[in-house]
């Protein structure tokens, strides 16, 4: 997890720091002290209309982890960052992994800054001068102007622009000057390493999961087999241009809600690996490459489970 060129993050952003203009008199030339000194009165009386008449920012929206309900992802922040308020989220295998809308809003900026900077990246505006950015996404599923609702997929995580390893860039501002990140209401660690497990739409009440196959594996990924079990449907998936498998068991019940479930995927004469936990909507995606190999592939939902025999093979 990091970004291309320095110790610390580099991504390149227009600067938010505006320099101070001098104060002019009417012919346009600099004034001196006394003439400010002289003035002071007046202008604090009128400033003090201006600020009692501003309009004052709302309060924070209740953000949560950009990443399904249920899922534990770590967190770094350090003081070499840009900006030093923002934090970088990743997992084990996490390219392509879904990444959801931190809270509900519009989409004001969908950009591709290429191999510098934020890459592939979107900003949500969540209203009261609040926002959140998401950057180094290997695709965007949004476009400006669309509303999004909190949990809905926004993109997937990559690594574009200034980045030297498949990771989620995360900021959250105010009037567009970053600040110290929340999620369910508590701030995260600064500075250091952290996991955080998602409480994003953990709330149930849905009977269709909003999740498929292909989302939880991130683009390129094909459903090639599948299996029912109790509670979710678990699906093998292929990608065709790195040669990845990718196992994930999507819940069918209790959705939204975080409960036992778990997805595993093993190569022939490998270890398995397997991601279980109580999630709110899928285990996994658990990648692995398996060249002239073949694969066992299953899932499990508190005592009911599937497991396959080693085939596709190759």
């Amino acid at each position: 997890m990091g970004e291309r060129g320095s110790t610390g993050c580099t991504t390149v952003r227009p600067s938010q720091a505006r320099t101070a203009e001098p104060f002019l008199d009417d012919e346009g030339k600099t004034m001196n002290v006394k003439r400010m000194i002289s003035g002071v009165a007046g202008l604090a009386i009128g400033l003090g209309v201006l600020v009692l008449g501003a309009p004052q920012a709302g309060a924070a929206t209740n953000f949560e982890l950009p990443f399904p309900c249920g899922q534990t992802w770590s967190g770094q922040t350090r003081t070499g960052h840009s900006p030093q308020l923002a934090i970088d989220l990743n997992r084990g295998a996490d390219e392509g992994d879904a990444v959801v809308a931190s809270a509900a809003g519009k989409v004001s900026k969908v950009r591709n800054e290429g191999s510098t900077s934020y890459g592939r990246w979107v900003e949500i505006d969540h209203g009261s001068g609040w926002t959140t950015r998401y950057a180094h996404l290997s695709a965007q599923k949004v476009s400006v102007g669309q509303s999004v609702s909190q949990g809905q997929t926004i993109g997937n995580v990559g690594n574009t622009g200034g980045s030297t390893g498949a990771h989620l860039h995360f900021e959250q501002l105010l009037n567009g000057t970053p600040q110290k990140i929340k999620f369910s209401g508590t701030t995260i660690l600064y500075y250091g390493t952290k996991s955080y497990k998602s409480n994003n739409k953990c709330g149930g009440g849905g009977t269709t999961n909003p999740y498929t196959p292909e989302e939880a594996c991130g683009d390129g990924y094909k459903v090639v087999d599948g299996a029912d079990v109790t509670g979710a449907r678990v699906s093998l998936l292929y990608n065709a241009s790195n040669g990845y498998n990718c196992v994930v068991a999507i819940k069918t019940t209790k959705i939204g809600t975080a409960s036992d479930v778990g997805a595993f995927l093993e190569v022939q004469g490998e270890a398995r690996t397997t991601d279980r936990d109580e999630y709110g909507y899928y285990a996994g995606p658990v990648k692995k490459k398996a060249p002239g190999k073949c694969v066992k592939w299953g899932g499990v939902v508190g005592s009911s489970s599937y497991t396959s025999a080693f085939e596709h093979c190759g």
